[in-house]
C-alpha cells in the first residue's frame, strides 16, 4: 500500500469530519491531559484561560492554516512540501520529520505506563488513597527493566496496526471512534468531578479569571504562548502531513478554527475534571507524570464507585495518547512512502521498530540507565524531550511562518486557502499579518526562553 489510489492519485480523507477529527485527535494529547490543568493551576486559573483563548487565535488559528495550507498546496510530505516551495527548504521539513521522530520513541514509553495502569485499574491494584504509595508504585514502575518496555511495546504496535491501514482505512476510522469516545469519557468524568463536595472553588479558580493575576504576572502570558504552541502539535509536519490528504473543495479556514478549538475544549474539560477533584480532596495539581499516575489515582481511590472513574480515566488517556502517535508516525512513514518509494507497510514496520528500539533507551534511563547524563543533568529521556520541544518544535514554527508569510507569499497562500477565491475568506488580510509579523515574534519568544536564555546561563554562569 502507497499514498496513492489505484488511480494514480494522493489517497484522501473521505469526509470533512474525518480529517478534522484526525487532525484535532493529532492535538489532543497528553499536553492536554495533564499539563493544562498544572498551567492553569500555577497561573491563577481563569487568568491563564484567558490569555490562552486570546493567544490560540493570534498564533494557534494562525499557524494551524499555514500548515494545512501548506499541505494541501502541495499535497506532499513534509520534506516534499516544502522542496516545493523551494528546493533549498527541504532541510525546513526535515526539522519536522525529525521532531516526529524523536518525539514518538519517547512518548510511546509513557503510552506504555497508560496501557499499564489501565491493567492496575482493573485489577485493583489503584484503589488506594495514599499519594505517598502511589508515588512508590509509580517510581517501582518506571525503573523496572522489562515491565515498562513490554507496556512500550504493546503501545507502539497498537499505533503501528493503526497506521498500516492508511489515510481512509487506518487513521481516519481509528478517528472517528477515538475522538467520540474521547469526548464523552472526558464528559462522563468532569461531571463527576464537578458534582464533588467542595469542587465549585475549583470550577470558580478554572473559569473566572482575575484581571490583577495578570497584571501582576506578565509570565501567564508566556506559560500561555508556550502552551498553545505545543498542545496543538505546531512546527513538526502533522498538519502538513494531514493537509497533504485533502481534497481541493475543503474549506481549509473552517477546519483549521475547528481544530484549535476542539483541542482546546479537551484541555478545558481536563481542567474541569483535575481542579475541582483536587480542590474538593485538599491536593495541590503537581507537574508532570505524577499528576496523572499519582495525584489523580489517590482522588479516584477516594471517589464513590472510584475504580470505573480511574478505569474510564485511563481509557481516556489512552485514547489521546493514540490520536497523537499515529499522526507522529505518519509524518515519518509519509515521507518515506514518497520520497523512497517504499511500500507502507514495511515503512511502519522499519521506523515503528526503530522508535521503539530508541524507546528501549528512554525507558531504561529512569532505571538501570539512570546515572547516564546526555543534555547537562538530563536522562537520556529527558534530554530526547527537550530537544524536539525546546528546540525542534519552535524553530520549526518559526520556519513556517518564514516561508509561507515570506518566501511562497501570504497572496499564494490565501488563494489556497480560499480555494481560488470560491470561498470567502474574511481574515485573509489579518492572518496575513499574523503569518508574516505576529507569529515569528511569538514564536521567537517561546524559541528565546525555552532554549536561547537557559543555554546563555548554562555556558555563563
Amino acid at each position: 500500500m502507497s499514498n496513492f489510489n489505484q488511480d494514480g492519485q494522493r489517497e484522501q480523507w473521505g469526509s470533512k469530519v474525518g480529517f478534522i477529527l484526525a487532525a484535532a485527535g493529532s492535538a489532543v494529547g497528553l499536553g492536554n491531559l495533564w499539563k493544562f490543568p498544572y498551567m492553569a493551576g500555577k497561573n491563577g486559573g481563569g487568568a491563564f484561560v484567558l490569555v490562552y483563548f486570546i493567544i490560540l487565535f493570534l498564533v494557534g488559528f494562525t499557524l494551524m492554516l499555514a500548515e494545512i495550507t501548506l499541505g494541501r498546496y502541495t499535497q506532499l510530505n513534509a520534506i516534499g512540501a516544502y522542496r516545493k516551495i523551494s528546493k533549498k527548504l527541504s532541510w525546513v521539513g526535515a526539522l519536522g520529520v525529525l521532531a516526529g521522530f524523536i518525539i514518538l520513541s519517547y512518548y510511546s514509553v509513557v503510552g506504555g505506563w497508560v496501557i499499564n495502569y489501565i491493567v492496575k485499574s482493573f485489577t485493583g491494584a489503584l484503589n488506594v488513597a495514599d499519594a505517598e504509595a502511589l508515588g512508590g508504585m509509580f517510581g517501582d514502575l518506571i525503573s523496572g527493566t522489562v515491565e515498562p518496555i513490554v507496556y512500550h511495546a504493546a503501545f507502539m504496535l497498537l499505533t503501528m496496526i493503526i497506521v498500516l491501514g492508511g489515510i481512509g482505512g487506518g487513521i481516519e476510522r481509528s478517528s472517528k471512534i477515538l475522538m467520540p469516545g474521547l469526548f464523552i469519557m472526558i464528559v462522563i468524568i468532569a461531571v463527576r468531578a464537578v458534582t464533588l463536595p467542595g469542587a465549585i472553588e475549583g470550577i470558580k479558580y478554572l473559569l473566572v479569571p482575575d484581571f490583577q493575576t495578570i497584571i501582576k504576572n506578565p509570565g501567564i502570558i508566556l506559560d500561555a504562548l508556550g502552551q498553545v504552541f505545543f498542545s496543538l502539535s505546531l512546527g513538526m509536519g502533522c498538519m502538513v502531513t494531514y493537509g497533504s490528504y485533502l481534497s481541493k473543495d475543503t474549506n481549509i479556514p473552517e477546519s483549521a478554527t475547528a481544530i484549535p478549538l476542539i483541542d482546546t475544549g479537551v484541555a478545558l474539560l481536563a481542567g474541569l475534571i483535575v481542579l475541582p477533584a483536587v480542590f474538593a480532596f485538599g491536593y495541590e495539581p503537581s507537574a508532570g507524570p505524577g499528576l496523572l499516575f499519582i495525584t489523580l489515582p489517590a482522588v479516584f481511590a477516594q471517589m464513590p464507585l472510584g475504580s470505573l472513574f480511574s478505569i474510564l480515566f485511563f481509557f481516556l488517556v489512552l485514547f489521546a495518547a493514540l490520536s497523537s502517535s499515529i499522526s507522529l508516525l505518519e509524518v515519518c512513514v509519509s515521507y518515506v512512502v514518497d520520497e523512497w518509494k517504499m511500500k507502507r507497510k514495511t515503512a511502519v514496520f522499519v521506523i515503528g521498530f526503530a522508535m521503539f528500539c530508541i524507546g528501549i533507551i528512554a525507558s531504561l534511563s529512569f532505571g538501570q540507565l539512570s546515572h547516564i547524563k546526555i543534555i547537562g543533568d538530563r536522562n537520556f529521556f529527558d534530554s530526547l524531550d527537550f530537544v524536539a520541544s525546546n528546540i525542534l518544535l519552535p524553530l520549526g514554527g518559526l520556519l513556517l511562518c518564514i516561508v509561507v508569510g515570506w518566501v511562497w507569499g501570504t497572496d499564494k497562500a490565501v488563494k489556497e486557502a480560499s480555494n481560488n477565491g470560491q470561498l470567502e475568506f474574511k481574515l485573509a488580510s489579518s492572518w496575513s499579518f499574523l503569518v508574516k509579523w505576529v507569529g515569528p515574534i511569538a514564536i521567537s519568544i517561546v524559541f528565546a526562553r525555552s532554549f536561547i536564555i537557559p543555554l546563555i546561563k548554562s555556558l555563563f554562569y
